[in-house]
C-alpha cells in the first residue's frame, strides 16, 4: 500500500520543486504549497495506511496493534490548516508586490533595489573583506 502513495508523493515533490524554481512569483507559491501537500502526504503515510481497525487499546494492553496511528492524522490536519493560511498570506503579498511594481517577474524586481550609491542602504562589502569562518591556523581570528 505504500508503495503506491510513494508515487504520488514523488510527483508532488517534483512538481513542487519545479514550480518554487520558476521566475514567476505566483508559481512560486503554488510550488510551495504543492510541497506542503507531499510533506502531508508522507506524515500521512506515517500513520499505518490501509487499517480500517479504530486506534483504540485494548483493555490490559501497552501496544496499538495493527490500527492506525491518530497522531500522524491529527498533524496533517493540523498542517492542512496552517498551510492554508500560510498560501492565502503569500498570495495577499503578492497582490500587493504587484500593485507596487507592477509585475510578479523575479528578474524583474530587482528594480526594486535600492542604489549602490544609497545613504540608507549599507555599504557593499567586497568578498576579500568578509569575514572568514571557520577562521584559519594563520591568525584571521579577531
Amino acid at each position: 500500500m505504500i508503495w503506491f502513495l510513494a508515487l504520488p508523493v514523488f510527483a508532488c515533490v517534483c512538481a513542487g520543486v519545479y514550480l518554487a524554481l520558476s521566475r514567476d512569483m505566483f508559481r512560486c507559491i503554488l510550488g510551495l504549497g504543492v510541497l506542503g501537500a507531499a510533506a502531508n502526504l508522507i506524515l500521512f503515510a506515517a500513520g499505518r495506511l490501509g487499517s480500517a481497525q479504530p486506534a483504540i487499546v485494548q483493555m490490559g494492553e501497552q501496544i496499538l496493534g495493527e490500527a492506525g496511528n491518530a497522531l500522524p492524522q491529527a498533524l496533517v490536519l493540523t498542517a492542512i490548516v496552517i498551510g492554508f493560511a500560510l498560501i492565502c498570506f503569500a498570495l495577499v503579498l503578492l497582490l500587493r508586490v504587484i500593485q507596487e511594481a507592477g509585475t510578479d517577474d523575479a528578474t524583474q524586481l530587482r528594480h526594486a533595489e535600492p542604489p549602490p550609491d544609497d545613504k540608507v542602504k549599507p555599504p557593499y562589502t567586497p568578498a576579500a573583506l568578509e569575514p572568514v569562518y571557520p577562521p584559519s591556523a594563520r591568525g584571521d581570528a579577531p
